[in-house]
């Protein structure tokens, strides 16, 4: 009995998704009502096992307990919200006032980013490193897409090296942020879809070349306003308490920028080219909860053992 009782708060900690500066002091305060009302029932005459079975009882699912746990401390302070949508704001300025066309511009921003990612993710990875996580896989994708400019014989050559490793290292990301909370991998991945659609209105050949850059610039505010709007997605999404709102709100989000883009592209993008961004978009909202299963399907059990006489029964958090 006693490791079902250790099964039913790790249960309750998986499915509550706390950031990792909340989760101690949380379950040590559930921690703490579970044993004062276990030694009310034991004091009322119930055996270890029936007040376990009772106190289990009346607290009622894991499910519901992580809900109300997750609602009351999933809401982001406004500090967060505006650590989160910096990075969609970066990008929105780079286009929206034509900072894109300065290499220095475009390197400052992309260091930043990495640096403020490499600072959130060694200190405690919270919520709002996620929207910065995404924006510091740039890189990777622009060595794709210089390789694409290589002559056809070091091409064949590069590509069997880089691919391997840039999907090594996206699936690595995705696994990781997945095992946090799945919402916070379609966090991450939010812009991909946007910055295959405006790849593809641009450049359907996979080329830059003037009339590319030509395309750029003209369509230089509106690349500016997908981002802004993922910006203003990030602030809705830090703030909400409901998951379910959550995942709508990422969904709608990525559909509604995805028609932006054909709307403003309109002639640049036929069905089939139109079709990429849109799998990607689908991907991005599905994937991870589906990562995330099998990864809970996979993790390993602690070995059910009795505890020694004179300790708590209860699990160290």
């Amino acid at each position: 009995m006693l490791p079902d009782l250790t099964q039913y708060l790790e249960n309750i900690r998986f499915n509550a998704r706390l950031e990792y500066a909340d989760e101690a002091g949380v379950m040590s305060e559930l921690e703490a009502h579970i044993e004062d009302t276990l030694q009310e029932l034991t004091d009322a005459g119930l055996t270890e096992e029936e007040a376990i079975k009772t106190c289990l009882g009346q607290m009622g699912s894991t499910k519901s307990i992580a809900r109300q746990i997750y609602e009351a401390y999933s809401q982001g302070s406004w500090k967060q919200v505006l650590l989160a949508a910096m990075p969609h704001f970066l990008f929105g300025l780079l286009f929206a006032l034509g900072w894109w066309q300065h290499p220095g511009w475009l390197t400052i921003v992309i260091l930043f980013i990495i640096g403020t990612t490499a600072y959130g993710w060694s200190h405690g990875k919270p919520a709002w490193v996620f929207s910065w996580l995404g924006y510091s896989m740039m890189p990777v994708v622009a060595v794709g897409l210089v390789l694409l400019y290589l002559h056809r014989g070091w091409l064949l050559l590069a590509l069997p090296i880089y691919l391997p490793l840039a999907v090594w290292w996206l699936i690595h990301v995705i696994m990781m942020t997945t095992r946090r909370d799945w919402l916070f991998s379609s966090l991450m991945l939010l812009p991909v879809p946007i910055v295959i659609g405006w790849f593809l209105a641009i450049s359907s050949s996979g080329k830059f070349t003037e009339d590319s850059l030509a395309q750029v610039r003209n369509y230089a505010p509106w690349i500016g306003l997908s981002f802004m709007s993922l910006a203003l997605t990030i602030v809705a999404f830090i703030r909400l308490r409901q998951r379910g709102l959550r995942v709508g709100l990422l969904a709608a989000s990525g559909v509604a920028t995805l028609v932006l883009i054909v709307y403003y592209a309109t002639g640049r993008l036929n069905n089939l080219a139109f079709l990429a961004p849109v799998l990607v978009e689908w991907g991005v909202l599905f994937f991870p909860p589906l990562l995330e299963k099998r990864l809970k399907h996979n993790r390993v059990r602690a070995p059910k053992q009795e505890n020694p006489p004179g300790t708590s029964f209860m699990p160290t958090v």
